[in-house]
């Protein structure tokens, strides 16, 4: 790239031409072949795989598996939900859904079902409450079953007795129905297109349409289904506070409200044209729903970031007396190799993913690594034309506590002046750092792994409202159902697959287990096992360990049935092990890759092991204040958490993707000052200190940048992004000021001369990376010439 920004230098217009024009391209490209988002997973080898696959086979599950649904729930602050007080409203709100133009029917309790799409079969739906509630153990909902009772079933005096419990269960289950209390009702909205193609503005029409119903007339309404997750996928609007912030902060660097401007509007140009890239990669992979807003929170966080680097030397050596054409060649030829550097090693971490095999993470590490790539673009390439254009007018209308620089004074005496202080009692407040990190990761040996679900959004939310009614009047588990397939030796064997269904059922966590009946010539069903606890209640992973490992292993001994279980929990396990099972390969993908990268630049054994080591302790205390916040609830207030719950099982591993990436840029960034000043000194202590007083300030002011961006993405509504803000907010804090700034030079200054130690073979093996030129050097004399060293006068050697 160091060519390409010197060639922006010189030619800006030109520059400024080809990016626009490659935006352009991105953009149209992103229109006409872009993809759609969706939160699929494929996990090979896994028994809830193996599930999928044989539900698949059920004739027509694979439409039902992928058809976009969505379910009302209501109940009436006062009386039943048969009452006309209700029911009229409430068909009233049906009406205006099953009008939406992406809706094809709408299954109601009140009578037959509305809209032009239904199936023949749904005529009698407004008897579907009534019908299953005397089911007994076998019930139909989502997944077909052709010639369902043609084939043999166990005898009534077989099965037990219904519990009211169960009864209260299957009243639940269907497509349309009441509670067993008469207090919460619910219709099914099946909409005309599948989940991927399915047009967020249909989705958005019901959410609204449920929303103006909540609280009138004396109703709670709301509404549930991943369809209605496609309802405002747009970034945030929170993130315009992070903007603000962040241009408050560079106002204070810079002294300048156009060089304020110019790294926001580097990185909010170079965002929209990442957006644009993430479409495109959705065409290809499976790109999470969230994908979008994530990219948007990184994009914004590190291209600010990258920009300030190079904004900062450019006005280095304007300080310094260069001409601004100089400078800016200065600026891309030092602060610009950093830039790509440190992109690069947030890349190599985020495409580390792919080595876990898992389709979801493939989405993310793309999107999330082109994104990177587009700022890195941005800050190299738009950014460098742009100030050769401006010239010093970049840093035009000045603030009042703007000072001028003299020549060689670029500022930093303060960042000096702790590098000196520090450095007297490096032992002291490093280990102190280093005990508050521990400190704070001790939850983390409390981690719990588990997806999301509605109960986790804010309670002003239809679809947490709906999550909350359907607990009400059906129990807790039915939000979330584990979903057994089930294939019998000899078709049409009901009778077994009952005999399963009372086996599973006897467990105590199972509120009900209702098996579906199969076609005399099936061997394919479904079983809906419902537990009795909340999805995200650790009972419900202990009876699901129960029923694989002890309860169907015993009820399938026979041979007569063969059963995995599946559902959204069941996943959730599955991804869990899956991830266990490739961390290893990761990490050493990942750290190996960093590990190796810093060797070459820093050509030192030390200097990059404590980079690596020291990123493995910032996860450490980033999980322990996720776990202590989203698990356990303290400061949940103050964060704007409703509901605690499991740890998403994706968020470790991708925020360490991330934090590794980000980690190494600030190594890089500091670092290399250093090496710089210990190839021109010869000096451990004063390499520390000056490597503090020449990056220390634009370190932290880059921190405080990210910080701001990630923190401002904690204030929207949707519970994943406010996970990954806070983990990545708190990652950079650590990192950056505790990490970074306290205990590196900490040990860099215990280490002495044995940091830069090289073996000889290896250092005639390597390649000769810079990222500083020595000719920068006079630039920080000026900053430490008046602070003196621990001995009194600067130069003293270890």
């Amino acid at each position: 790239m160091g060519s390409v920004s010197r060639w922006a230098v010189d030619r800006p217009w030109s520059a400024v031409g080809v990016w626009l024009l490659m935006a352009a391209t991105l953009v149209v490209l992103a229109v006409s072949l872009g993809g759609s988002y969706n939160n699929s997973f494929s996990l090979p080898d896994t028994e809830s795989t193996r599930a999928q696959t044989l539900l698949e086979e059920i004739p027509g599950a694979s439409d039902a598996f992928t058809v976009a649904t969505a379910t009302v729930v209501w109940s009436p602050d006062a009386g039943e939900v048969t009452e006309p007080e209700v029911s009229e409203p409430v068909t009233a709100l049906l009406t205006t859904i099953a009008d939406v133009p992406g809706v094809a029917c709408v299954v109601t309790p009140y009578g037959p079902p509305m809209g032009t799409g239904c199936p023949e079969q749904l005529a009698g739906a407004d008897q579907a409450g009534a019908d299953q509630a005397g089911a007994g153990q076998a019930g139909a909902e989502d997944v077909p079953a052709e010639g369902a009772g043609d084939s043999a079933a166990p005898d009534a005096a077989d099965l037990p007795a219904m519990s009211p419990e169960t009864a209260r269960v299957l009243a639940g289950l269907g497509p349309a129905g009441f509670s067993v209390d008469g207090r919460v009702g619910f219709a099914t909205i099946t909409f005309g297109a599948d989940l991927g193609d399915l047009d967020s503005a249909d989705a958005e029409a019901v959410v609204d349409a449920v929303a103006a119903a909540n609280g009138v007339d004396g109703l709670r309404v709301g509404a549930s289904g991943q369809a209605l997750d496609y309802a405002g996928q747009q970034p945030p609007s929170s993130e315009a506070i992070g903007i603000v912030v962040a241009l408050i902060i560079l106002l204070f660097t810079f002294g300048s409200l156009v060089g304020a401007f110019l790294p926001v509007f580097s990185a909010v140009l170079s965002l929209g044209v990442a957006q644009a890239l993430v479409l495109i990669v959705a065409k290809f992979l499976d790109v999470a729903t969230f994908a979008p807003t994530l990219a948007a929170m990184i994009g914004l966080g590190v291209g600010i970031d990258y920009a300030l680097f190079v904004m900062n030397r450019y006005k280095q050596a304007l300080d310094a007396g260069r001409e601004p054409r100089a400078a800016a060649h200065e600026a891309v030829r030092t602060s610009g190799r950093a830039v790509v550097f440190a992109a690069a090693t947030v890349v190599i971490a985020l495409l580390g993913l792919f080595v876990t095999g898992i389709a979801f993470f493939n989405g993310l590490g793309a999107a999330a690594s082109l994104t990177v790539v587009m700022m890195m673009l941005g800050a190299t390439l738009l950014l460098p034309a742009v100030l050769s254009l401006l010239g010093r007018r970049a840093f035009a209308i000045r603030m009042p506590w703007a000072r001028r620089a003299r020549p060689g004074q670029p500022g930093g005496a303060a960042f000096a002046r702790y590098g000196l202080w520090l450095e007297r009692r490096y032992r002291v407040v490093g280990a102190l750092a280093l005990v508050a990190l521990v400190v704070v990761a001790l939850p983390v040996g409390a981690l719990r792994l588990g997806f999301t679900d509605d109960g986790g959004r804010s309670e002003e939310t239809p679809q947490r409202i709906a999550y909350d009614l359907r607990s009400e009047g059906f129990g807790p588990g039915i939000n979330g159902p584990f979903v057994v397939a089930v294939e019998t030796a000899a078709p049409g064997d009901n009778a077994s697959v009952q005999q399963l269904a009372v086996a599973i059922g006897q467990d105590p966590g199972v509120a009900a287990a209702i098996a579906f009946p199969m076609a005399p010539d099936a061997s394919v069903t479904a079983m809906q096992v419902v537990p009795t606890s909340p999805p995200q209640d650790a009972a419900t992973t202990e009876l699901l360990d129960r029923l694989r490992e002890d309860v169907i292993p015993a009820a399938t001994a026979s041979g007569a049935v063969v059963a995995y279980v599946g559902g959204t929990q069941a996943i959730t396990s599955d991804f869990t092990s899956v991830i266990r099972g490739t961390l290893p390969l990761f990490l050493s993908v990942v750290i190996g890759l960093g590990f190796l990268a810093l060797v070459l630049l820093f050509r030192s054994v030390l200097v990059p092991l404590t980079g690596v080591i020291t990123s493995l302790l910032s996860l450490g205390a980033v999980m322990g204040v996720t776990v202590a916040v989203f698990q356990w609830g303290w400061l949940a207030n103050v964060v704007g958490i409703t509901g605690t719950g499991p740890i998403q099982p994706f968020l470790p591993i991708m925020v360490f993707a991330i934090l590794f990436g980000l980690s190494m840029d600030y190594h890089v960034f500091l670092v290399s000052r250093m090496q710089e000043e210990w190839g021109h000194t010869g000096d451990n202590r004063t390499a520390v200190r000056r490597g503090l007083a020449a990056s220390g300030r634009v370190v932290a002011t880059a921190a405080a940048i990210m910080i701001s961006v990630f923190a401002a993405f904690m204030l929207g509504d949707d519970s994943t992004i406010k996970l990954f803000g806070l983990a990545l907010a708190t990652a950079v804090l650590f990192d950056a000021f505790v990490v970074r700034l306290v205990i590196v030079p900490s040990l860099m200054y215990e280490l002495r001369r044995a940091n830069w130690w090289l073996p000889r073979w290896l250092g005639r093996l390597l390649p000769k990376v810079v990222v500083e030129s020595e000719e920068e050097v006079a630039l920080v004399e000026a900053e430490i010439a008046d602070v003196p060293d621990a001995a009194g006068a600067p130069g003293a050697r270890l």
